[in-house]
């Protein structure tokens, strides 16, 4: 049963909270709603709104932050990717110590780092201070992101789970539509600090609402553990790989710098994974990834979200640079990419929940794919043919909402109810690593077309155009592999019924 506590808001339950990390239950004229779920549930999507709004923002400010730190490529991704990296790291460590001292607790924590992070990052100085001050904020949107799905999977009844999924996911898609129109509003007014200090406001919001909505955490039975090793050993792990990939064609691959990345990968890779597999309660259940069906769709996961971050990189560059177009009207532009995800994410989610995952994920990467040939052809600079960019640009939004709702429902219904949170960390360590890596793979592809062809170190800051638009038809090649990828993997995916066991019963 619930704890008879007092309110949310009070002095005794903040001090508890503060001093010995009670939760304080939701506020009782909202728990006994009959529609408490989904007041839940709506709650959730404010941390998924505001971590798309600040992950697609950033995209907009690379272009500027490439010409006005005179920084190449590789330097400037990493403002996306640090924060992503962090993420990724983070979100297993918060997950796992979520199940020991409460979800909710740590969930509100969160939004307070996040806004922390946002303010110095508006502060800082140069990139470097910038990168750190981005892990920070990646910090707190882990704390944010760690127990969304396993809080929106345990709030609603298995039959209504497609369904919030799917307005999870449409709310990710709205941050991801406002994001690039806020960013280039704010680069063209304001300046690109102010896309950091807008996160404060919506932050604020977050930590209330989840204050007075999420219910309390039910937590792991005593003496179960936590992995250290694992804990302390993933960041490095993910951090090496990332950076061969952000860094490699840089460095070259007979450099110092390349070899002892790549030999420290592996070696921290391996020692994850034997840390994981020797621990009593593992940071990440590796038997999870032994079942078929949750690794393809993990596999296909990273994927999907790897080709969407890769379009998100690549079009703002072209826009500013190849178009001349303001950050603004790029921004703009932009956006519809992710509106028409936010408006075929629920229509997703409601074809999982009738017909199962398989048909509406590969028909959504078929799509991408459409979506990107017609990029290949139409994306050459000329004013002429924006329009069937924006059409191209619409129809990958279209094929990503049909493929993301119902991925992560066929996911997160394999796991059992013990389970859940593991499972909801590994399905966004994956998600934001695809993120990362496909930034740091279009960050690559751009670079290395762009250096063959001028025969100097890539960058895009005064590239001719024809040879900008050469080289982002490169990218495009690799995204569209990406896309057939994911969707080879959706369509041989073996079937998973919804399980009846992940039903929310109030305390």
């Amino acid at each position: 049963m619930t704890d008879p506590s007092p309110g949310p808001f009070t002095v005794a339950a903040l001090r508890r909270a503060f001093l010995e990390g009670h939760e304080p239950p939701p506020a009782p004229a909202i728990a006994r709603l009959k529609s408490y779920r989904w007041f839940v549930v709506g709650t959730v999507c404010i941390g998924a709104f505001i971590g798309q709004v600040d992950a697609s923002l950033t995209q907009m400010l690379l272009p500027r932050l490439e010409r006005d730190f005179d920084a190449r490529l590789s330097t400037v991704s990493w403002i996306a990717v640090a924060y992503l990296l962090a993420m990724a790291s983070c979100m297993p460590i918060f997950g796992r110590l979520a199940d020991m001292i409460g979800r909710k607790l740590l969930y509100t924590c969160g939004f307070l780092i996040f806004i922390f992070g946002s303010a110095l990052c508006g502060f800082a100085t140069d990139l470097t201070w910038l990168v750190v001050f981005r892990v920070i904020q990646g910090a707190g949107a882990a704390l944010i992101t760690a127990n969304s799905i396993a809080i929106v999977v345990l709030a609603t009844r298995p039959e209504e789970r497609g369904r919030a999924l799917g307005l999870q996911s449409a709310a990710q898609a709205i941050g991801l539509g406002a994001g690039p129109a806020v960013g280039g509003l704010v680069l063209d007014t304001l300046g690109w600090h102010w896309a950091f200090w807008i996160n404060v406001p919506f932050g604020l919001m977050g930590a209330v609402m989840g204050w007075m909505v999420i219910p309390q955490s039910k937590k792991m039975a005593e003496g179960e553990g936590f992995d250290w090793h694992g804990a302390l050993l993933i960041a490095p792990a993910l951090t090496a790989v990332i950076a061969v990939l952000n860094e490699g064609h840089a460095w070259g691959p007979t450099s110092p710098a390349f070899i002892v990345c790549v030999l420290l990968a592996v070696l921290f890779l391996w020692l994850f994974m034997r840390a994981e597999r020797r621990a009593a309660s593992p940071l990440l259940d590796l038997n999870l990834l032994a079942q078929k069906p949750f690794l393809i769709g993990n596999l296909a996961n990273f994927l999907s979200y790897a080709c969407l971050f890769g379009v998100f990189f690549l079009i703002p560059f072209v826009l500013v640079r190849v178009y001349q177009e303001s950050e603004l009207a790029a921004g703009l532009r932009l956006s519809i990419l992710p509106v028409m995800l936010g408006l075929l994410a629920p229509v997703g989610g409601a074809l999982s929940d009738r017909f199962g995952a398989r048909a509406p994920t590969t028909a959504g990467m078929v799509v991408c794919m459409a979506a990107l040939a017609l990029l290949h052809v139409f994306l050459d600079g000329s004013a002429a043919d924006m329009t069937m960019v924006m059409v191209a640009l619409a129809l990958f939004g279209v094929g990503q909402g049909l493929f993301v709702s119902p991925n992560s429902s066929a996911v997160m219904g394999l796991a059992p109810p013990q389970l859940t949170g593991e499972a909801g960390s590994v399905l966004n360590v994956m998600r934001f690593l695809g993120i990362s890596a496909g930034i740091a793979s279009a960050s690559t592809v751009l670079a290395l077309s762009l250096g063959m062809m001028r025969g100097t170190q890539g960058s895009t800051v005064d590239a001719p155009p024809a040879m900008l638009i050469a080289a982002s038809r490169d990218v495009i090649v690799l995204l569209i592999c990406l896309a057939a990828g994911a969707a080879l993997l959706s369509l041989v995916r073996p079937g998973n019924p919804v399980r009846a066991d992940h039903v929310f019963v109030p305390e």
